[in-house]
């Protein structure tokens, strides 16, 4: 049995959201903080640790952490859900959560915040809300989040004192577009990648990306193209560009750090901002001292801001430093990138002045 404690704080939290259709009658934010984490995982597979109980809107509520995941299908995942502990509740008890995990400053990470819809607790069976695929365990441990085998998430519950009149439902523009491409209908344009071929529509790729639109309406001699080959990139990367383009949404992908690179150079190819941040973001778990001078030479040829951030930091440290000089393509980053090399230094004395005004 472990002895690992879930600790429970209450924090001010973001600034919350305003709705239009319920009146909020309270709003907690806790931060739950998980010492102790590789201990965790000796609980056994669909078993939870849980925090002390607290209240909220007259009600009485719980946090449960799932270590190594709540069922069979997602045994590689960590859950986490809230759980209302009243033993009878005879009217609505309406209410809305947003799951985030914390990054060692105590702010929320944008691509691991998940806010859930409006909720009825009050219904017999629906006494906890929450997600069972919050984070795989393996994401966890090669991110920057997981410091010294503990890591923290932060829980804002906003209960609303009666449900609007009527409900709106959720965007689902993205699943129409998704079946859009899906089913093929209406496309008129294919493109073939290593040899499988993917049917697409010019105007949604065009209205996307400004790359695709100069492609795809450029004034050609003996009408348009409607097939269009395309070299240097993975089928399933292109499938994965498609499902962006078209969803708006990650696609589901290989998440190992050479499909990252790839997706992060065909969304910079294509113009797609937002995709090739969201690459950023998970490329930044796999930086080591073996990957740093790979990943700050990728930074630098893409203009990925952030990832030469999270870099530099890493950097820092003189233990890091000093292990990723010793890598064979250092050398390459200091002949080919020298502004990339003179912004290290300034980043690295910038952090040891800070260090010495701080003591």
């Amino acid at each position: 049995m472990t002895t690992t404690t879930i600790t429970s704080s209450v924090g001010a939290g973001p600034p919350p959201s305003r709705s239009t259709t319920t009146i909020t009658a309270e709003r907690t934010y806790h931060i739950i903080k998980i010492p102790g984490y590789s201990s965790t995982l000796k609980v056994g597979h669909g078993q939870a640790l849980r925090t002390s109980p607290f209240s909220a809107g007259g009600r009485t509520w719980y946090i449960s952490y799932y270590p190594n995941g709540g069922r069979e299908t997602n045994k590689h995942c960590i859950s986490f859900f809230i759980h209302l502990d009243d033993d009878t509740v005879n009217d609505d008890v309406m209410a809305q959560v947003t799951f985030s995990l914390l990054d060692r400053h105590r702010n929320p990470v944008r691509s691991h915040t998940i806010t859930t819809t409006l909720y009825n607790f009050s219904v017999p069976n629906s006494s906890a809300l929450g997600f069972e695929n919050f984070i795989r365990r393996d994401e966890l441990q090669r991110s920057e989040y997981l410091n010294d085998d503990c890591f923290a998430i932060a829980v804002r519950l906003v209960i609303t004192e009666e449900p609007s009149s009527f409900t709106v439902p959720p965007s689902n523009m993205h699943l129409d577009y998704g079946d859009l491409l899906s089913s093929k209908e209406g496309t008129d344009i294919e493109f073939v990648v290593r040899g499988e071929t993917f049917a697409a529509h010019r105007l949604v790729l065009a209205a996307r990306s400004l790359v695709f639109k100069a492609e795809l309406f450029r004034p050609m001699e003996g009408g348009t193209t409607d097939v269009i080959k395309i070299d240097n990139m993975d089928a399933q990367v292109f499938k994965a560009l498609l499902v962006f383009i078209y969803t708006d949404t990650w696609p589901e992908i290989d998440q190992d750090e050479t499909t990252m690179v790839q997706l992060l150079v065909a969304a910079n190819k294509y113009s797609l901002s937002r995709l090739k941040i969201m690459c950023e973001d998970r490329l930044c778990s796999y930086i080591d001292t073996s990957s740093v001078v790979t990943m700050l030479m990728l930074a630098d040829k893409y203009q990925c801001h952030g990832l030469k951030k999270v870099c530099f930091n890493f950097l820092a440290s003189s233990r890091a430093l000093s292990l990723a000089m010793k890598a064979d393509n250092f050398r390459c980053l200091i002949q080919g990138h020298p502004t990339m090399l003179k912004d290290l230094i300034y980043n690295i004395v910038t952090h040891q002045l800070e260090i010495k005004l701080s003591v």
